[in-house]
Parts: structure tokens; C-alpha cells; sequence
């Protein structure tokens, strides 16, 4: 499955409309970013860019200008121009002709007339929308094209009178996912379910954190796809680490290993979470913590509903949380006096969802006005509760310390309820414990 351009040319007529007429939207791609010296990351393109083009080469800039009315715009893609020498060494380009052919563009111009085209093309626009403060070398450029503007007042000309935030109109076209939209994330969603019981069949004790890494980006790169983020891979007490991406240390019997680690399928971003023993069996102490957040999970998922608030999801699962944590006897007190001054931040310090799309951690506004703001059918957000009992932390049972737990799913909010995308890979500790018991025979 694969976005066409019919579906990037909706992307642009809805952002055409929200400018108004007599407005130019610019936006610029990613830049190329070097690893060391003469090696450079594989390039992957500006989300937003992407969006609204469909276009994954460096170097481009995209400029949408509206006219008397917001249905007459033209579309504009600058691009590196074909270069059969550079061809050779850093493979194909579209090049001018491409950008028509290939990518609807209306007008397409070499990446080096930028700055003389884009001038001529502000010249008595209302509007200017473009990403400010999203690069400052792009800030100092947008700069010298207004003042080139303005100096040309005299011949009855001008530059744009008001300048606006672009990322405001894309960031909310953004957080509303299509129906194709969802099915690729779906897409994403599958590939990573299948690398985490992969995971969950090959590791071992001694094995080291790093090998088992290389097990979920097997999966990735059979079908053609790259990590949506860093993957954590956190044995033991590791595991109590956030954003653990070192992954040099061995598993060992009897401790847990937390994975968090998703792909990235045609731009659209999976992130998933699974907690399990790495010899195969869970120990009374981890399996208390783990069935109190597999519980808080499944009832904030349940919370992903249209006309709910965003902070639901976190408001049911700390109270769940907290209530286990009394439960074990990891925290004393009142459940509501606990959960207003935050007691349960010893254990669970970190928000329970995020929204997901293009980004892993995707754009849009979490609140509105100052409120938390419903969700809407179409919104992707992921739930992912956990509990982390910190090595050193002398303020508990030492057979509790060193247990990190995070469970986390994709969680699209439809008319019908809450679409688990992430479905596909087992949470149950009886269903884990089965597949790994298979997997060992």
C-alpha cells in the first residue's frame, strides 16, 4: 500500500484553503546530516515536507501560492537538477522534468534559482506562511527575501504583510489521520509486532542487549523498513532507564528485558513496548508489577474514546497504578491523597501516551485554550503505562528493586471504540510465557 499523488494534491488543496487568498506558503525539506567526517545519516525527508509532496530528495524547497481565490494555486517544488556525474556517486534525481511528471508539481525550478525566484514570487502576497524558528539559517534566508521584497516599494511593490506560523495549519492537518493514513500505520503496526515475538522466541540468558536489538531490525529490514526511534533494549535494572539506547549489556537469568523499539513503514511510524522474562518465566515479584500495568493499560485504552479527553488515559491508569502500588505495599497512605501529591512519581514518572503519525512523538496541540482536548475520530495516540522500581531505591523490599515494566499499544480513537493497532504481538503473561515455552522446544 502507498500513498499516490491524488493523495498528496487533497494535502494541498486542504492547506490552500486555510491560507486564504493572495497568501505563499514555503516549506523546506530536511537537511542532509553528516555521522563523522565524510559519512553522512541515510537521508529521510522533512515530515511535513513529505506530506504535503510526496517528495524524499534532499535539497527541496516546496512554495504554494494562492490568487484571487483559494481554489486558483499554483505549486512549486525547487529540487537538485539532474546531474549524471552526481548520479553516479549518490544515485538518481528527479530533476525539473520529474517534479512535473512524477510529483504534479505545476512549476518546477533548480534548487540554486531559490533565492531569485522565491523573491519575485512574495511580491504583493497578503500572507507568508512559513515554519518560523524551525531553522535559524532558514529564518535568515525567509529575512533577506522580505527586505528584497520591501525594496522594491517604490515600483508599487511589497512584501507580505503578515507573516504566520505554517506548522499551525500542517500540525493539525497532521494529527487527523485518513484512512490510508491509518492502514499504513497499520502496516508499521504488524512489521513491529512480528519483530517484538521474534524477540520474544530468540532471546536467552547471556545473550547480550545489542544482539537481541539485531533480532527486531532483521524483521525492519526484511521488509524494507528502518527503526521509527533508538531502540531500547533494557535487561534487569536497565530497564528502569527511560530512554536505556546503549543496549552493550548481557541479559541475565531471572531478570526482565523491557523492549521498546518500533519501524517506520513509507514515512508512518509504529511504537510498541513489551516487558518479559528473559528465561521464559515470570517471578512472583514481576508478575504482581506486571499484571497491575497490563491492568491500568487496558483500562486507559478503553479511555481512547471520541469525545474523551486526551488526559483520560493518564488519569485511569495513574489511579490503577497507584492503587496496585498500595496494594504490594510499595506506597502508604490515602489513594487520593497519594494521587494528588504525586506519590506514584517514585514508580511511574512519565506521561501515559503520545500522538503518533509521521513522527513517533507526532505534532498537534494537546491542549486547546487551555484545556485538555477531545479526541477526535481519526487521532492516533499510543497508551503506555508503566511501573519502574529504581536498583538503589532503599525505600522498598530488595526483592522489588531493579524492575522496570512498560507495556505500550497504538491506540487509534474511531466512532466505534478504540482500534488497537499493535494487536498482533501478545501482552498476556500466560501468552508470553507460552510462546516463549514453545519457542525453547
Amino acid at each position: 500500500m502507498k500513498l499516490t499523488q491524488a493523495d498528496f494534491e487533497l494535502r494541498r488543496d486542504r492547506l490552500a484553503q486555510h491560507m486564504g487568498p493572495n497568501s505563499i506558503a514555503i516549506i523546506e525539506t530536511s537537511p542532509v546530516a553528516y555521522r563523522n567526517r565524510d559519512a553522512d545519516y541515510k537521508f529521510r525527508a522533512d515530515s511535513s515536507f513529505f506530506y504535503l509532496t510526496g517528495f524524499a530528495e534532499p535539497e527541496a524547497v516546496a512554495v504554494i501560492e494562492t490568487f484571487d481565490t483559494v481554489d486558483d494555486y499554483t505549486y512549486s517544488l525547487f529540487c537538485r537538477e539532474r546531474n549524471r556525474e552526481m548520479e553516479i556517486w549518490n544515485g538518481y534525481r528527479a530533476g525539473i522534468d520529474g517534479a512535473i511528471e512524477d510529483y504534479d508539481a505545476d512549476e518546477a525550478y533548480a534548487i540554486d534559482l531559490l533565492d531569485e525566484e522565491i523573491a519575485e514570487k512574495l511580491l504583493n502576497k497578503e500572507r507568508l506562511y512559513y515554519r518560523i524558528g524551525h531553522r535559524a539559517e532558514f529564518d535568515a534566508r525567509v529575512s533577506q527575501w522580505i527586505k528584497h521584497a520591501d525594496a522594491q516599494q517604490r515600483r508599487g511593490n511589497g512584501a507580505p504583510s503578515q507573516i504566520l506560523q505554517l506548522d499551525r495549519i500542517i500540525d493539525e492537518m497532521r494529527l487527523i489521520k485518513s484512512k490510508q493514513e491509518i492502514e499504513l500505520m497499520q502496516i508499521a503496526s504488524d512489521i513491529s509486532a512480528a519483530a517484538h515475538t521474534r524477540a520474544m522466541q530468540k532471546v536467552r540468558p547471556e545473550m547480550m542487549e545489542y544482539a537481541l536489538e539485531a533480532e527486531l531490525n532483521y524483521i525492519f529490514g526484511q521488509h524494507g523498513c528502518v527503526p521509527s526511534y533508538n531502540s531500547i533494549v533494557g535487561g534487569g535494572a536497565n530497564g528502569c532507564i527511560l530512554h536505556y539506547v546503549e543496549n552493550d549489556k548481557a541479559l541475565k537469568d531471572g531478570d526482565l528485558v523491557l523492549i521498546d523499539a518500533a519501524c517506520e513503514y513509507q514515512c508512518y511510524a509504529s511504537d510498541i513496548t513489551r516487558t518479559f522474562p528473559v528465561n521464559g518465566q515470570f517471578s512472583p515479584e514481576q508478575k504482581a508489577l506486571y499484571e497491575v500495568v497490563l491492568k491500568a493499560q487496558y483500562a486507559a485504552i478503553d479511555t481512547v474514546r471520541v469525545g474523551n479527553s486526551y488526559r483520560e488515559p493518564h488519569e485511569v491508569a495513574v489511579r490503577i497504578l497507584t492503587q496496585g502500588l498500595l496494594d504490594l505495599g510499595l506506597l502508604k497512605g490515602e489513594l487520593d491523597e497519594l494521587i494528588e501529591n504525586e506519590a506514584f512519581r517514585q514508580f511511574y514518572m512519565h506521561g501515559t501516551g503520545h500522538w503518533l503519525g509521521m513522527d513517533v512523538h507526532d505534532v498537534g496541540n494537546y491542549k486547546k485554550e487551555n484545556e485538555w482536548r477531545p479526541y477526535e475520530e481519526g487521532m492516533v495516540v499510543t497508551v503506555e503505562p508503566g511501573l519502574y522500581i529504581a536498583p538503589d531505591d532503599e525505600t522498598v523490599d530488595e526483592k522489588w528493586r531493579g524492575i522496570g515494566i512498560r507495556i505500550e499499544d497504538d491506540v487509534v480513537a474511531t466512532a466505534q471504540g478504540p482500534l488497537v493497532l499493535t494487536g498482533a504481538v501478545v501482552k498476556e503473561i500466560e501468552e508470553i510465557e507460552q510462546l516463549m515455552a514453545q519457542a525453547k522446544l
